[in-house]
């Protein structure tokens, strides 16, 4: 499994949540933007930053997904509801989200598991 990793600091001093966003569009939603065509990504940006939401960087996508997003936010409840909301309006067929650590909490966590006494299920 790959690892994703990336964190910001804020204009404050605090660090940022990121999130690596994935998502797909209804044909539906593809019909009414190629009659229509306009930047999404950049409207949406606008609609999360209320929330303290925004997009570091976005792209279109061929595969298994149609959009790929580096979000950061200030938290996961904050990001989560932006993406939930997001999600219910009908556009999006599909979509996931992976919270991205840095390099150091990645390398704390895996530091932190070589404390722990896990013993796998017997059959």
């Amino acid at each position: 499994m790959a690892a994703f990793v990336y964190f910001s600091l804020t204009m404050q001093g605090g660090f940022m949540a990121n999130y690596l966003v994935q998502a797909s569009y209804t044909s539906g939603s593809w019909a009414t933007q190629i009659q229509n065509p306009q930047n999404r990504l950049e409207q949406v940006n606008k609609m999360f930053a209320a929330k303290g939401v925004k997009f570091i960087s976005g792209y279109y996508a061929f595969g298994e997904f149609d959009l790929c997003v580096i979000a950061e936010g200030p938290d996961n409840v904050t990001t989560a509801s932006a993406l939930i909301a997001a999600a219910a309006g009908g556009a999006l067929s599909k979509i996931q989200t992976t919270v991205l650590m840095t390099a150091e909490e990645g390398l704390e966590a895996i530091k932190g598991a070589g404390s722990i006494d896990y013993k796998p299920p017997r059959a």
